[in-house]
């Protein structure tokens, strides 16, 4: 038996790669909207209704809207916008978390997929406030560089323009003096009181991501060392097939001292690195933006979903 399976967005850049990973499977037949319908609304209802799993890859409203063209009961929604992720009634689909967000997302007909910087993020702070190593007031910091194609179709076709403007040869920071659409997700699930003070760049390559959370010892709630902080996320992530806590101190760096942000392209694979001495921890989440950061991380909540092996297509 093949599922059927409907993107609703599929032209977008997470629409795509969802479908490139499905290009070698014989369990999923993919729903195919003609173009000159996939803005209809009664047509993409159709296609919604007819599928066991459909995958909003839209802006926010958009999907909001298609979650309510739902009718047939047995449907299941994979959201990949920002619409739903601290929604009543939505799991949020980053099973490494705990073994409860797996069960839940196992058990659920409305998974919303994380963001990618956020990903980053509630990987480093979520268990460090769960063992409450951080308060959840505490004032957290969070430096993130991102390649471009996070930005969709438009920031692509800038980037890679023929003749583009030359400010487009340095890193591109942004969301300056307001909130950045994630933001939301990183408070609550992390379970911080306060939003993080978050400053994210983008930079002059297609795909990949580095979030870091610099973290002064002086500042913590109880009293730890950086070698405490790899231990805590050495047992939260033991077992994992895609997150894998390195060495501590940046072993498995391309250099020393060195890290590269587009290591992890077209990978479904989140590292994290924690360095520091006695005075400060440094924590970075390397993945691909596209990837765990994005169509990855639908697929493997699918998988998780149709109860197989979550690594499906994806390794």
């Amino acid at each position: 038996m093949a599922y059927k399976v409907f993107i609703d967005g599929k032209e977008g850049t997470t629409g795509l790669k969802i479908a490139e990973r499905f290009a070698g499977r014989t369990d999923v037949e993919l729903l195919e909207i003609p173009d000159e319908w996939r803005k209809d609304t009664q047509i993409r209802k159709h296609y919604i209704n007819e599928s066991d799993y459909t995958f909003l890859c839209l802006p926010d409203n958009a999907a909001r809207e298609a979650v309510s063209l739902v009718t047939n009961p047995d449907v299941k929604i994979i959201d990949a916008s920002t619409a739903h992720r601290t929604e009543s009634g939505w799991t949020y689909g980053f099973p490494e978390l705990s073994r409860e967000y797996r069960d839940a997302i196992a058990q659920s007909k409305r998974t919303a997929v994380p963001g990618c910087y956020a990903s980053g993020f509630n990987s480093i702070v979520y268990p460090l406030v769960k063992v409450g190593i951080l308060a959840p007031y505490h004032p957290v910091i969070c430096h993130a560089v991102s390649g471009y194609s996070g930005g969709g179709k438009k920031l692509i076709a800038e980037y890679e323009a023929g003749h583009r403007e030359e400010k487009y040869d340095s890193t591109r920071h942004y969301s300056m003096g307001k909130t950045h659409k994630h933001i939301k997700e990183m408070m609550y699930i992390s379970g911080l009181s306060y939003p993080p003070t978050f400053c994210p760049i983008v930079g002059d390559f297609y795909a990949g991501m580095v979030v870091t959370v610099p973290l002064p010892l002086r500042t913590i709630a109880k009293k730890a060392t950086a070698t405490d902080m790899w231990e805590i996320l050495s047992a939260n992530y033991e077992g994992q097939r895609f997150v894998k806590v390195m060495p501590f101190g940046g072993e498995g760096l391309e250099e020393e001292n060195v890290m590269f942000s587009n290591t992890l392209a077209g990978t479904n694979m989140l590292e994290l690195f924690v360095y520091g001495n006695d005075d400060y921890a440094l924590i970075s989440a390397r993945l691909d933006n596209l990837g765990k950061g994005a169509s990855g991380a639908a697929v493997q909540c699918m998988n998780i979903m149709m109860g197989i092996d979550e690594s499906t297509e994806l390794e």
